[in-house]
């Protein structure tokens, strides 16, 4: 066997290297250009998850653009919905008598002044006739009085008979006068009663617009003045009275909003501002109440009824969401972006720097600034972040 030439072999040899070197530069450039290829998919597909319109309607999803929301600091109270005094009435009697008839039942509106019962009794119809014999009494000795006056002032009268005839003329008078007082109180027409006209019943009216909230008797029952027949309430001034604790007192003032609740009415949110703070504690428990005036009358508001609030003792508006908007992933907090695309709705997660919460709102706050119409789902987050999260691990199957 030749051998070959020395040069010839170095020549075979440096052809091998440069060969191997071209495949191996072939290969980390193919590397390289997959590598851009797949870090350029990855961005272009961005995280997201995708509903039909069945399914956004099946899970009764609610979008909608973000507001400001007012937020802040408040003092949780509790208490129930009164009316002032001077918005409650009690009708009673001003003599022991039975119910002739009852004009109005429980619920009735009554304006003020109208007839809520008629009493009937021998004691008024005796009342009347004193009064008469009184007045017509007094009429006579006016008379007199006046014929003595002159006898004496001419000189022909005695001093004695006119200072007896003045004397029996004030007497009757004062008693005519408080007969006429009783009967006012009575509601008895005294003006039809001067000309003969007795009233056989009386009528008790309401001092009050309202509503009638109890009625407490029945037909021929005898009251006396002590009893309590009619309850009238004006429900149209009806306000929230709240017991604020003695910890928390520094911080009510007047002018103060209100947000509360009627356990009556589920789902209703009521407002209100403060109008009188109170000065002294009740005993047990140790607390102040605070009187507001409701702005949103809703429902069938009635006094006594329970009511849970927050007295809101700082102003700060910001952005906010329901809870049911937010997910946690990881250690953050994300929101979706909603996006409609032909049929189908596009959730995009977004996220946000979690704030405080208020009742079934959380203040948010974005990295990044944002259209003021982008839409958010306001419900549904964990759901969605579910979904998106089982496309993610199909994808990378």
């Amino acid at each position: 066997m030749k051998h070959l030439p020395k040069n010839i072999i170095i020549c075979l040899s440096l052809l091998i290297v440069v060969s191997g070197c071209g495949d191996s530069a072939s290969e980390n450039k193919a590397h390289e250009s997959n590598q851009t290829a797949q870090a350029k998919h990855g961005a272009d597909e961005e995280e997201h998850v995708t509903l039909t319109e069945k399914q956004f309607s099946a899970l009764q999803m609610k979008v909608d653009t973000l507001k400001e929301r007012q937020m802040g600091g408040y003092v949780e109270a509790n208490g129930q919905l009164e009316v002032p005094p001077q918005n409650e009435a009690t009708i009673t009697s001003v003599i022991g008598a039975n119910v002739s008839s009852i004009e109005v039942i429980e619920g009735d509106e009554v304006e003020k002044g109208q007839v809520l019962l008629y009493l009937s009794h021998p004691d008024i119809v005796e009342k009347q006739t004193r009064y008469l014999n009184a007045y017509n009494n007094s009429l006579f000795l006016q008379k007199e009085y006046e014929r003595q006056k002159k006898l004496y002032e001419g000189g022909v009268g005695s001093g004695a008979s006119f200072q007896k005839a003045e004397a029996d003329l004030n007497a009757s008078t004062g008693e005519s006068r408080g007969l006429e007082a009783q009967l006012k109180q009575l509601n008895v027409n005294v003006s039809a009663l001067k000309k003969g006209n007795i009233q056989q019943r009386v009528a008790l009216r309401s001092p009050i617009e309202g509503s009638v909230q109890k009625v407490e008797i029945k037909t021929g029952q005898y009251v006396d003045p002590r009893s309590d027949l009619i309850e009238i309430v004006n429900t149209h001034h009806v306000h929230a009275d709240l017991m604020v604790f003695e910890k928390d007192v520094r911080k009510v003032q007047r002018g103060q909003k209100v947000k509360f609740n009627v356990q009556s009415i589920p789902g209703t949110q009521l407002n209100a501002e403060i109008y009188s703070v109170g000065k002294t504690f009740e005993v047990n428990p140790k607390a102040l109440h605070v009187h507001a005036e409701i702005e949103n009358k809703e429902g069938n508001l009635i006094p006594g009824m329970y009511i849970e609030g927050k007295i809101l003792t700082e102003e700060q508006h910001t952005l906010a969401l329901p809870e049911s908007a937010l997910a946690v992933d990881g250690g953050r907090t994300v929101v979706f972006r909603a996006e409609r695309t032909n049929d189908n709705w596009k959730f995009i997660p977004v996220e946000v720097i979690k704030g405080e919460t208020d009742e079934d709102w959380v203040a948010v706050k974005f990295m990044d600034d944002l259209p003021e119409q982008t839409l958010f789902a306001f419900n549904n987050a964990y759901y969605l972040m579910a979904e998106m999260k089982k496309g993610e691990a199909e994808h990378s199957h």
